[in-house]
Order: structure tokens, then C-alpha cells, then sequence
């Protein structure tokens, strides 16, 4: 008996210097409070610099160059921070660069077409600033919603290029006149026209056709009979459905007595 106890108190103590030897506290704690402090210290290097962002505009007309200016300062001098700015837009849930330049004296200007890029209607955008010894900073994000303006009307006007003309037709594969006015209104700019030439000459703002520009609606009359209708597309030209055995296309003006009609700013 007496030598069973000893060997099983001499177990026992075993079994408690292997646990003590195996977690010794002071050796686990050594390297993560190193590391701890090491993290801190390169923090604590890294400045955060002052950045500040604005757009040239936040209802920007389809077709126009957004631009957004940036500064930044480092806090500790006062002074510009040298590094990257990017122009980065939220498309499928993430942020997408669109232009990057380099900011070394003062402030730093970044453009992009948001109608190049896809977008419909609006854009969440916003400035990236990375540096070496800064941290990386964002700015806050801006809302830029695209208004439909006469350059859009147009390139919807372009798509249909080709489409044969159609008695009665309203798209999307063949057209008449004002069937093919009303459509490209209304898949541009949700503007609802009649279907009828007549009718459409008395929509929209009454233009001078001096005045007129790019995506104004033109409507032929005979008296003050509105009968033929087309998209002006600059230089004395406008895109039509025109006639049977036609097809939609870019066509030279004819004749004088026409009216202009603005749907779009």
C-alpha cells in the first residue's frame, strides 16, 4: 500500500509539472503583447490625411464629363500629401475605379462620362486617397443623377438606324414617322407623344429654328398641318422614318416650313 501511494503521488505530480511546463502563461503572452505593440507603433506612423471631394455637378445631362475635385492635406504639416487619388463609382455592389491621377501640389481634378460607363439614371461616386505614410482615406459619397438632355434623344435616334418604314409601325423593329419620334422620346426620356404628327407639333417648348439644337423634335406642316415628323441631329440634318420602301436614317432638312419642338433641357 505504502508503495502504491507513492507511485501514484509521484504520477501526479508529473501530470501537474507537464501541465505547467505546457501552458506556461508567461511564454504564451510574450509574442502577442509584441506583437500588440508593433501594431500599434506602425498605426500610430501612418497619418490620416484631410480629404475633401466635390462634383461639378450632381444632375449632370447624359452625354457630359462628371469631374471631381480633390485636396489633400496632411494634418501634421498643413501641407498638400503626396500620393494617388481615385474617382471610384458603386457599380455591383462594390467600388469601381474610373480615373486616377497623381496629387502633388494642391488639388487634383478626375473626369469620366457615366454614359460610357453604363450608367441609366444615377451614380453613388466618391474620392480613394492612398500614400505612402498615410493611411488610406475615402471621402464621402455623392450622388450624381443624369438628366436626359438632347445628346441622349439622340443616340437613341442612332440605334433604329436602318429600321424599314411601316404604315402604323411604333417599333421596336419598324416605324412610321411619328412612330418612330414617339418611340425614341420614350425610351429616352420618358417623354409620352402622340402617335400622330399632327398632334406631336403642339408638345414640348416652342423653339426658333435658329435656336434649335441636337434631339429637338421638327415637324413638317403643309399650312399648319403638322404631316411629317423627325429628330434634328445638327448641321441641317435629322434622323426620320421617311416614307414606304424607306428606312430610318440621317436625312437632309427640306423645306422651310417646319416648327421646333424642345422636350428635353
Amino acid at each position: 500500500m505504502s508503495g502504491a501511494g507513492t507511485i501514484a503521488l509521484s504520477l501526479g505530480l508529473c501530470l501537474c509539472a507537464g501541465q505547467l511546463v505546457g501552458a506556461s502563461p508567461a511564454a504564451a503572452s510574450t509574442t502577442p503583447v509584441a506583437s500588440a505593440v508593433t501594431a500599434t507603433t506602425a498605426a500610430a506612423a501612418k497619418a490620416k490625411p484631410r480629404l475633401t471631394a466635390s462634383v461639378n455637378n450632381r444632375k449632370l445631362p447624359w452625354g457630359s464629363t462628371l469631374k471631381l475635385t480633390a485636396k489633400v492635406i496632411d494634418p501634421r504639416t498643413g501641407k498638400v500629401a503626396k500620393g494617388t487619388v481615385r474617382l471610384q463609382a458603386w457599380r455591383s455592389s462594390k467600388w469601381v475605379t474610373w480615373d486616377t491621377k497623381t496629387v502633388r501640389n494642391g488639388a487634383v481634378t478626375l473626369a469620366a462620362r457615366p454614359d460610357q460607363k453604363g450608367v441609366g439614371s444615377s451614380v453613388y461616386v466618391r474620392a480613394l486617397f492612398t500614400g505612402s505614410g498615410y493611411q488610406q482615406t475615402a471621402s464621402g459619397k455623392a450622388k450624381i443623377t443624369l438628366k436626359a438632355s438632347g445628346a441622349k434623344i439622340l443616340a437613341e435616334a442612332k440605334k433604329h438606324k436602318g429600321a424599314l418604314y411601316l404604315f402604323g409601325a411604333a417599333g421596336p423593329k419598324r416605324f412610321d414617322c411619328s412612330g418612330y419620334t414617339s418611340y425614341v422620346y420614350k425610351k429616352a426620356a420618358g417623354k409620352s407623344l402622340p402617335h400622330k404628327a399632327n398632334s406631336q407639333q403642339k408638345y414640348g417648348k416652342a423653339v426658333s429654328k435658329s435656336s434649335k439644337r441636337v434631339g429637338d423634335l421638327i415637324v413638317f406642316r403643309s399650312g399648319s398641318y403638322g404631316y411629317h415628323a423627325g429628330i434634328y441631329a445638327g448641321g441641317g440634318y435629322m434622323y426620320d422614318s421617311p416614307h414606304t420602301g424607306a428606312r430610318v436614317g440621317k436625312h437632309k432638312i427640306y423645306g422651310s416650313n417646319y416648327v421646333v419642338r424642345r422636350l428635353v433641357a
